[in-house]
């Protein structure tokens, strides 16, 4: 039997969807609208639609779909300045596999690479240790992007070059942490929102209790979910219960994986990276303070910002117009199939933007799991 098969009951799918119903129809009865819950993770907008979970879920109900994807908030600019990187001659450019399609202002990594660019997918930034080592007459350079998910494997793998005096390994450096994300959302009042389905994987990082602010400052109730049908209706049964019952709390329904405190090795080694609260830019959700990080002044060797000219950073100051609908949907404000360039000018092939390029991408969802 395979492990995820409890976690896929169709009973058990059918008895929450029950509660939820239950609760959830007679409470948006009340208030003369559905309720507004953002899955903050993609991974959870992917489940939703993958599993036919839209399908299950009451139309009391109404998902708006977050800014958890890293690919899919990347800004233009940062694609800009990788291209830059990866067209020297004297450059090994290393990356995840999603971020090669998304659309720079001039053209993808993809496109670069295949104007002869050496640019290399890798699925661990450790291999560009070994990349770095076999190859001492080149800069390995590795585009080091994602929320607090992926911060700590980054750290790890700086320190562990640092510690091996590898000098020809850097990093390009364009993290996102959720919480202020998060916080600048509510902050902004754009979207109407009653609660959150919080992320399992950067949960595992940050812990449960990073989410309070939230509940504290905002009185919004988050749920903590997993990735599968029956974790993620947990998950929203208890949320929607919470809303119900008028508490406003931060609980954790994916116990199995997430702690209070969060791995704390992971977070010591951010810390000793990285500096944090530096403000950016991200696409579609503009100016975000305290969004990023950068890498601290005695690991400056490793980072690759260093081999862009002045005028290649100046553009990380100035917002550059994403070519499609991106923005709207990422603050909620239209579904993907509701863009105009969805099905038509935009698809996977050829994508206009980073919603339809990334694994985790709200229109590559729709795309795939929704139909015609």
């Amino acid at each position: 039997m395979m492990l995820t098969s409890v976690f896929r009951d169709s009973s058990q799918v059918t008895k929450q969807v029950k509660l939820i119903q239950t609760v959830a129809d007679p409470l948006a009865d009340k208030w003369g609208r559905p309720l507004q819950i953002m899955e903050v993770c993609g991974g959870h907008t992917h489940a939703i639609f993958k599993f036919g979970l839209d399908q299950l879920i009451p139309k009391s109900i109404e998902f708006i779909h977050g800014p958890g994807c890293p690919v899919c908030v990347l800004p233009i600019e940062a694609i800009d300045q990788a291209v830059t990187i990866a067209e020297q001659s004297d450059v090994i450019f290393t990356s995840f596999g999603d971020p090669l399609r998304v659309p720079g202002s001039k053209k993808s990594l993809l496109k670069a690479k295949a104007q002869g660019a050496d640019i290399q997918v890798l699925y661990s930034p450790l291999d560009a240790i070994a990349l770095a080592k076999n190859n001492p007459d080149k800069q390995v350079v590795f585009f080091a992007i994602g929320f607090d998910t992926t911060m700590p494997s980054i750290a790890f793998s700086l320190l562990t070059a640092a510690q091996q005096g590898i000098n020809n390994l850097r990093f390009l450096c364009h993290h996102i942490r959720l919480m202020p994300t998060l916080m600048a959302l509510l902050a902004g009042e754009k979207v109407q929102l009653d609660g959150f389905v919080g992320p399992g994987h950067v949960s595992m990082v940050i812990g449960a209790h990073a989410y309070q602010p939230i509940a504290k400052r905002y009185r919004k109730p988050l749920v903590i979910a997993g990735f599968e049908p029956v974790d993620f209706l947990q998950a929203l049964y208890q949320l929607i219960l919470q809303l119900a019952q008028g508490r406003c709390e931060i609980e954790n329904a994916y116990a199995r994986v997430v702690t209070a405190e969060g791995n704390l090795s992971a977070q010591q080694a951010i810390s000793t990276v990285f500096d944090d609260g530096v403000d950016s830019q991200w696409r579609g959700l503009g100016v975000v303070p305290g969004s990023s990080v950068k890498i601290k002044e005695c690991y400056q060797a490793f980072d690759a910002r260093q081999l862009l000219n002045n005028t290649v950073l100046s553009q990380s100051s100035v917002e550059i117009k994403d070519p499609g609908y991106c923005n709207a949907v990422l603050m909620g404000k239209l579904k993907p199939d509701q863009c105009p360039l969805f099905r038509k000018q935009c698809t996977p092939e050829n994508p206009k933007g980073a919603l339809m390029v990334s694994g985790e991408g709200a229109c590559a969802a729709y795309y795939y799991y929704k139909g015609t």
